[in-house]
């Protein structure tokens, strides 16, 4: 994967928000991301399919749930770096002109 295909698969915002969740708790099931993200579950499952398809996350069964988790630790930086960079960027596109 490049770097354009990847940030291809994370620019999605329920996608990053996934990511942010996930740099933050380590690892969650399907229902922990409808929760707390408060979208529906296939919305949030069609999600997770395609950041696993990619490589971002990874899962493991526990019982009868699925348990997802950044596939890696660059990665997880990343995704911490992205949202603390946002941050102190000033509000250019806050309209959506730029994206």
């Amino acid at each position: 994967m490049n770097g354009v295909d990847l940030l291809k698969c994370i620019c999605d915002e329920t996608r990053f928000e996934i990511l942010e969740l996930l740099q933050k708790n380590k690892e969650l099931c399907v229902n922990d991301f409808v929760n707390k993200l408060k979208k529906e579950q296939p919305l949030v499952s069609h999600h997770l399919k395609t950041l696993k398809k990619c490589g971002i996350v990874k899962s493991r069964d526990e019982g009868k749930k699925a348990m997802y988790s950044i596939s890696n630790k660059q990665l997880s930086e990343l995704i911490s770096n992205i949202a603390k960079t946002s941050k102190k960027i000033p509000v250019l596109c806050s309209d959506n002109n730029c994206c």
